[in-house]
């Protein structure tokens, strides 16, 4: 496995892999990695010659510098969880200012309205931030593919976004959410929870699933209005939003129409953890 810490070692092994005609996968990640991640990975290095698995916690996609420190940091563990996939991989793993040499501040981004929505109303300037990044990484590592999970699927299409009004030459790849057995979305802040928030924690998902059970004869309203019935049953929860929305404009559903895919989004905090889901409907 190759360890790069700087843009330039990137820049020169991708004009390596230019010249050889091979085709590059691109894992954005922050680190903490987790069996979520590592499925993007194996599947990046089925599609794919060469893998980069860049690392990085991007602090301009952090509205809460709280968040931001808490965030759990651990590039050895990292590094020794993409060596049980035994395939030769190229970890990109850059300090803060080497990504913000200048300092450390996003770019502005038009992205249609998609941002305004769900994460974009309740953590200012976040998209930007993450716009920020993924172009740079973009650039940076010009990938064939790039790997994105369905979990953060309002970031996804926002990448898509990107990529068609940048005219990136890179296909997005989405990939579903990988779950625990229980169904809880695997994500790296499930660490911070506490055992017995940890066993509560599958709610969020259990409630999605009745939601879109009642799709299919309820109107959007009265599905969000039981949703956030649900979690007032459960004050260990605190719901920051329920939205059903359209799959491809993220825009909210006021009434359903045929032919149209719908999903429904939910955040709320737990323990002071922040969780995110999100379920296709129809």
């Amino acid at each position: 496995m190759q360890l790069l810490k700087t843009k330039s070692g990137l820049r020169n092994f991708r004009k390596e892999a230019r010249l050889s005609g091979k085709t590059v996968g691109l894992v954005p990640t922050m680190g903490a990695l987790h069996s979520g991640h590592l499925e993007l990975v194996k599947r990046a290095l089925s599609e794919n010659e060469v893998v980069i698995v860049s690392i990085f916690i991007n602090p301009t996609q952090f509205d809460n510098p709280e968040d931001l420190s808490n965030y759990p940091r651990g590039l050895e563990r990292d590094m020794e969880a993409l060596e049980t996939l035994g395939k030769p991989l190229v970890v990109f793993a850059p300090e803060v200012d080497e990504m913000y040499p200048d300092r450390v501040d996003s770019q502005r981004y038009n992205f249609d309205g998609l941002d305004q929505v769900m994460e974009g109303a309740h953590r200012t300037g976040h998209f930007d931030g993450v716009g920020t990044i993924v172009e740079a990484l973009l650039r940076l590592a010009e990938p064939t593919r790039a790997y994105f999970g369905e979990k953060d699927y309002q970031q996804l299409q926002i990448i898509r976004k990107l990529v068609e009004n940048r005219k990136l030459p890179v296909a997005i790849i989405p990939c579903p959410i990988v779950r625990e057995a229980d169904g809880l979305a695997m994500s790296s802040r499930n660490a911070r929870l506490s055992a017995p928030l940890r066993a509560q924690a599958p709610f969020l998902y259990k409630t999605l699933q009745r939601a879109k059970a009642m799709f299919g004869t309820k109107s959007a309203t009265q599905v969000k209005e039981f949703v956030r019935a649900a979690f007032a049953d459960h004050p260990e929860f605190k719901l920051e939003y329920i939205e059903i929305a359209n799959a491809d404009t993220l825009r909210p559903v006021m009434r359903k129409g045929k032919g149209k895919k719908y999903r429904a989004f939910a955040a709320a905090y737990l323990g002071g953890v922040r969780l995110i889901d999100n379920i296709a409907l129809n």
